[in-house]
């Protein structure tokens, strides 16, 4: 799983085998469908998990009340860092803030998915499959802004794969805790963390204008989304 999440970091070389055009078209609904299968995954896999796994429904709550803020957090602190005003310091490239941006989120993903794994391997599969449906458009989006950039492709690759490896360092850290503390809440803590990602970055992206078959097709893909992770949750029962 580490390693298949890790590799994910290179997704992103798909856009050079596209045109721009199809990509375009293509990466809503893919953005559409993370913000499903994460909402879906927070409401159906880990809310319920985290209040069986710390027997309060209220702490659970509170737990993923504290992912969302965390995460928030987490966001100003990086739109405070990446300026777009003209007098801005040429000194903060976006390349470099996307890869911070990046390496930060992958090492907090690890550390939910591992603390999933180390409760229930069920619980462990799901959190990843969430986690890596919101990977592949964000990764999509990140080496498209590199390049963009002026980034050289070899260094885009390399460099966004070693930010993926903040994954396998947050699974680790996440395993070492487990051996010393409960990191029951590590599970509400993720499903706060996946609703603030999916509500609040991803789901805005949706209602951009667009025709009316556009935007159906994004409702569809969303819908999808969440879908699948209900199924998946119907299924592993």
């Amino acid at each position: 799983v580490r390693a298949c999440s890790t590799a994910i970091a290179l997704v992103g070389s798909v856009t050079l085998l596209l045109h721009a055009r199809t990509l375009q078209r293509l990466l809503l609904p893919l953005v559409a469908l993370a913000a499903g299968s994460m909402i879906g995954g927070a409401l159906f896999h880990m809310l319920p998990a985290g209040v069986a796994a710390l027997e309060s429904e209220l702490l659970a709550h509170v737990w993923v009340a504290v992912g969302f803020v965390l995460f928030l957090v987490l966001e100003l602190l990086l739109s405070r860092l990446h300026c777009q005003r003209p007098d801005c310091p040429p000194h903060k490239p976006v390349g470099h803030l996307i890869l911070i941006g990046d390496s930060i989120h992958n090492f907090t993903e690890g550390l939910v998915v591992g603390g999933a794994f180390v409760i229930d391997t069920k619980l462990g599969i799901s959190t990843w499959l969430v986690a890596a449906a919101h990977e592949i458009p964000q990764e999509l989006g990140d080496f498209g802004v590199l390049l963009h950039a002026g980034w050289r492709r070899s260094r885009a690759l390399l460099l966004n794969l070693l930010s993926g490896l903040a994954f396998v360092l947050g699974g680790v850290c996440a395993y070492a805790a487990s051996l010393r503390f409960d990191v029951d809440f590590l599970i509400p803590l993720a499903a706060g963390s996946f609703l603030y990602v999916g509500a609040s970055d991803l789901v805005p992206e949706l209602v951009q204008r667009g025709r009316v078959g556009e935007t159906l097709v994004r409702l569809t893909a969303f819908v999808v989304g969440l879908g699948l992770l209900l199924a998946l949750r119907v299924y592993l029962e």
